[in-house]
């Protein structure tokens, strides 16, 4: 009897300091981030703010450049993750559903680049982009993220594709469609799962990705949000509560995004979890 209660308690302590040890920085970040300054460099703990304020916010959006670094973040985020996801669909596809000579070899080279670090390639990619005359440019970022996020979104969305039921497709082919109308009418909606984990996974690596950015664009207006917080208390001087601000409009689009698709996220990782 008391092993048996010993063997429920002790999982869920676990779990509850594990989640304590991993939630404790975040809280303490956005508490931070809204104390006054006495409040910040007092002794002793103040775990909620006595009078929350606004003020460390007002001065991190009111920031140079910030909306212009909002906005390259942004658009290099999503344009790697659409591209990423595109190219995914029709090789994961392709390497799901079809035979052909070499498909284990595609698989395996996918999770060897998945599993390389990619900053033993930041040397040969700064000589590319600099013969290129694109230093400075968010092109070679979004491409880089693209080629980033690409191995682990083929390998989730294969899997995915690989559960989904083979007799769907040929029933829409026999009813007339092409192999291309059966993926797009048949197939394409119950990957809905596979394609929001991999969004997610694609969003948070190129959102947080520092170093490329550090390397190639040096010009402060072709900057993302990740470097300009590197900057942020350089700027501010010992100013705290204006780092967690900054840091904590950082955080917030991914911990909204993962919120909201938190669900299918987990359903689609597990789901493209299956041998093919």
């Amino acid at each position: 009897m008391q092993r048996s209660l010993l063997g429920r308690i002790w999982p869920n302590a676990t779990a509850v300091v594990l989640f304590i040890g991993f939630v404790f920085p975040v809280y303490w970040m956005f508490n931070t981030a809204f104390k006054p300054n006495g409040d910040i460099i007092s002794e002793d703990p103040v775990w909620f703010p006595t009078s929350p304020t606004l003020e460390h916010f007002s001065t991190a959006v009111h920031a140079e450049n910030f909306w212009t670094l909002v906005r390259n973040s942004v658009t290099v985020t999503v344009l790697a993750v659409g591209l990423s996801l595109l190219v995914a669909l029709f090789a994961s596809f392709a390497l799901a559903r079809m035979r052909f000579k070499g498909r284990k070899g595609i698989v395996l080279t996918f999770m060897v680049a998945q599993m390389a670090p990619w900053e033993v390639m930041v040397i040969a990619i700064y000589m590319i982009v600099r013969d290129a005359d694109m230093l400075n440019s968010l092109v070679p970022l979004t491409l880089f993220y693209t080629v980033m996020v690409l191995p682990l979104t083929i390998i989730t969305l294969r899997g995915y594709v690989a559960a989904v039921p083979k007799d769907l497709e040929e029933s829409a082919m026999v009813d007339g469609c092409t192999r291309l109308q059966a993926f797009r009418r048949v197939i394409f909606p119950l990957l809905a799962p596979g394609l929001m984990a991999t969004s997610l996974f694609g969003f948070i690596t190129a959102w947080n990705e520092f170093p490329m950015v550090l390397i190639l664009n040096k010009d402060a207006e072709a900057q993302t949000l990740p470097l300009w917080l590197s900057k942020f208390q350089t700027a501010f001087g010992d100013d705290w509560g204006a780092t967690m601000a900054a840091a904590s409009l950082f955080a917030v689009p991914i911990l909204l995004l993962f919120l909201y698709l938190q669900r299918k996220a987990v359903a689609g990782l597990t789901s493209g979890a299956v041998k093919g």
